[in-house]
């Protein structure tokens, strides 16, 4: 009799059950195949005329919190329709899952804050997968990111989950474009006319060379005499380049400008000091020449 029983609860409930099932699984994989084509479509034409690079990062940060989205709401719905199969009352189930979650909810006020956190984080474009920011004061590469938290990666390879909740500013080094932002110091005997002529003509060379020219915006050029700092003097360099480049960019610039520098003449200053012994002062340029003339 048992054996029957369980027989004919296989023939109905369990068939039932293997429905369900089969019907969130095909629902996930109608998910995974068309939510990447519909958010492409989507975001190629709310950012028409933007780089390719900055769309698929776009598309690949939305398309990631859709599928898991989408795969939870499935999850859910799958589950509840199966309960009954298995003679449990959904409604007093959710009766007591809403008395529950009142009381869940004065304590998860964290997580809700960084579900709401994360949506304007989302509808904002603050940032996606693959840029390079600052946020709750660690900076590192966009691993992941989804409503409840984002994941970061910091160039010691370290991997820090942050909560959404704990962002309050998002600093992006790497959206739409970045920046070569540099100082390079030369020495007071310097030319300035001639350094910026050197520094103008090496950053020229290097947009126009095949290997970097795809890299670069706009040529770096000098923007002013930024400082007279102790040692010496220091010129800004700025110019714009693709997202993520700038480093390796001002790496390479860093290199051509010593050698240019060795080439021309020019002196990168180091910091020194002079030193005095004893309670004897320099003189100064006046009272020497005044002594020299003395002693003709």
């Amino acid at each position: 009799m048992d054996i029957n029983w369980i027989d004919s609860w296989l023939l109905s409930h369990g068939i039932r059950i293997l429905a369900i099932i089969i019907v969130a699984i095909i629902l996930y994989l109608l998910l995974r195949h068309f939510v990447p084509r519909l958010t492409q479509t989507s975001v190629s034409r709310q950012m028409r005329g933007q780089g390719k690079e900055e769309i698929q990062k776009r598309v690949s940060t939305l398309s990631s919190v859709f599928r898991k989205t989408g795969l939870i709401i499935i999850a859910i719905v799958a589950i509840f329709t199966m309960l009954p199969e298995f003679g449990i009352n959904i409604g007093a189930l959710l009766a007591g899952f809403g008395i529950l979650g009142i009381a869940v909810g004065f304590g998860a006020q964290s997580l809700i804050k960084d579900i709401l956190n994360g949506t304007f984080i989302l509808l904002e474009d603050q940032y996606r997968i693959g840029d390079v920011v600052k946020i709750a004061g660690i900076a590192g590469l966009v691993e992941e990111t989804n409503l409840r938290r984002t994941v970061l990666r910091d160039l010691d390879g370290k991997v820090h989950s942050i909560p959404n909740g704990e962002i309050t500013i998002a600093t992006n080094f790497t959206k739409d474009y970045s920046r070569v932002n540099m100082n390079i110091s030369v020495a007071y005997g310097e030319d300035l006319d001639h350094v910026i002529e050197v520094i103008n003509r090496v950053c020229q060379g290097m947009a126009e060379d095949p290997k970097w020219k795809a890299d670069f915006v706009t040529t770096p050029q000098v923007l002013r005499v930024d400082k007279l700092g102790d040692s010496g003097i220091e010129i800004k360099i700025l110019g714009d380049t693709k997202p993520i480049r700038q480093w390796d960019v001002m790496g390479e610039l860093r290199l051509r400008l010593k050698k240019a520098f060795d080439r021309e003449g020019i002196e990168i200053p180091w910091p020194h000091t002079k030193v005095y012994f004893g309670n004897e002062l320099p003189m100064k340029p006046e009272n020497t020449k005044k002594e020299q003339e003395d002693s003709q």
